[in-house]
């Protein structure tokens, strides 16, 4: 049975904002069938129910994601690998397209908005949402210092780059203070549940890592096959074991989602996963998700803020990403007014929303008041193909990037969530 992929068009419409808790509405995506679910519904599988501030029925979370018990599991995040950019090359992966043959793993559940790493990762490791995590956007306000902080890194967002790359920049914030919630990983760890992580040995004490996915056992191998391999040794031991797979952002970001190179990448995530599934010990639980979907830029439909008088009025800084800005208003400047202006000014080409009603709308969840500062006056989410960039303060190459994600789009929210047992 196949996947009936909607046009592009469709795909690249604004969809209503998702909603978070452990219920599975027929009527839209989100709630249990979100990102933020699968953490607490594998620790219900694995027999260690662990709720969180957004999903207090771990239970009811593996029921509406369809996970069955099992002792051990192994969830697999690939980053940037979207349900729809997983459909539309499915001819180039055998293993997943096996498992996209089963019914249950056939419907899309949601990431959180903005659709991008350093919100998803944190969402999916706390089982909880950016408006707890304090982690809304590849670039925020630091309310301390009134500076724009890079959340991959921690690091000052606009300061310039070192003279000397080799030597580590300390993070701006400390991590932990930064993303106060407890991980889902530190919470079965308490309960002397095994966790294992299994990555790039660059990633297991950085900043992102730190934030977002920290209590595990972190297990750092060089080669994607032993990455792989690590995973399936760790999972003989019940328990939960995490593994990363960066690639299909990575080339998405480069050479764009749609080419020669993003298809030989995914050709090899797929013999990764298929390594996964022979190599895991019989019995074990399989789960297969991503953080957000990617999508083709369209060079005639950019905007550069940075001449447009009408949108950097009043703007103070501007955070986020090419698909999703958080503008923060000048000492005297109404969000309202400057909405207003952007509204006027991108029409259909963009949602824009105040940050009051933003939160309303449930973008980021529930928002606790230390994460409210940091959240943009004014959010923005791109429709169709369109970025938003400023060349003030950023490179060429970052405003040319062939694929990009952030917004509100099916694209790009719709996210795969595929079961399988080894």
């Amino acid at each position: 049975m196949s996947v009936e992929t909607p046009d592009m068009d469709e795909l690249l419409r604004l969809v209503p904002t998702v909603g978070y808790g452990d219920d599975a509405p027929a009527d839209r995506r989100g709630g249990a069938l979100h990102l933020s679910a699968v953490l607490p519904a594998l620790s219900a599988a694995i027999g260690h129910p662990t709720p969180t501030k957004v999903h207090a029925d771990p239970k009811a979370c593996q029921r509406a994601l369809g996970l069955p018990d099992a002792e051990s599991a192994i969830v697999v995040l690939v980053d940037g690998l979207g349900f729809w950019n997983l459909a539309m090359r499915l001819g180039h992966a055998p293993y997943l397209r096996s498992l996209m043959n089963e019914r249950a793993n056939q419907r899309p559940i949601a990431t959180c908005a903005p659709s991008t790493t350093v919100a998803a990762m944190a969402a999916f490791g706390t089982g909880t949402c950016p408006g707890l995590t304090a982690m809304a956007g590849y670039t925020q306000l630091e309310p301390a210092s009134h500076k724009l902080i890079q959340l991959i890194q921690f690091k000052d967002a606009l300061a310039p780059k070192p003279a000397n790359p080799h030597i580590p920049v300390p993070p701006m914030v400390d991590p932990l203070d930064q993303q106060r919630e407890e991980t889902v990983f530190e919470k079965l760890a308490a309960q002397e549940v095994r966790v294992t992580s299994s990555g790039l040995p660059k990633f297991s004490k950085s900043p992102l890592t730190e934030a977002a996915l920290r209590g595990t056992d972190y297990q750092g191998n060089v080669t994607p096959r032993d990455r792989v391999l690590a995973a399936s040794r760790a999972s003989r031991t019940p328990g939960l074991t995490y593994l990363y797979i960066r690639d299909a952002d990575k080339v998405g970001h480069n050479y764009g989602w749609d080419s020669e190179h993003w298809v030989a990448a995914f050709e090899h995530i797929d013999a990764q996963l298929a390594l996964l599934k022979r190599s895991a010990p019989k019995g074990t639980l399989i789960v297969i998700v991503a953080d957000h979907g990617m999508v083709q830029t369209d060079m005639d439909q950019r905007i550069d803020i940075a001449v447009e008088p009408q949108l950097t009025r009043g703007v103070s800084l501007v955070g986020g990403e090419p698909r999703s800005l958080m503008l923060y208003a000048e000492p005297d400047e109404r969000p309202e007014d400057i909405a207003c202006r952007w509204r006027d000014y991108l029409q259909d080409r963009a949602l824009v929303r105040t940050r009051d009603e933003a939160i309303a709308d449930g973008l980021f969840g529930p928002v606790c008041e230390r994460v409210r500062p940091m959240l943009g006056d004014v959010v923005v989410q791109a429709a169709g193909a369109v970025t938003l960039v400023d060349s003030r303060t950023q490179g060429d190459k970052a405003t040319h990037l062939p694929s990009v994600h952030g917004s509100q789009t099916a694209l790009e929210m719709d996210i795969p969530c595929l079961i399988d047992m080894a």
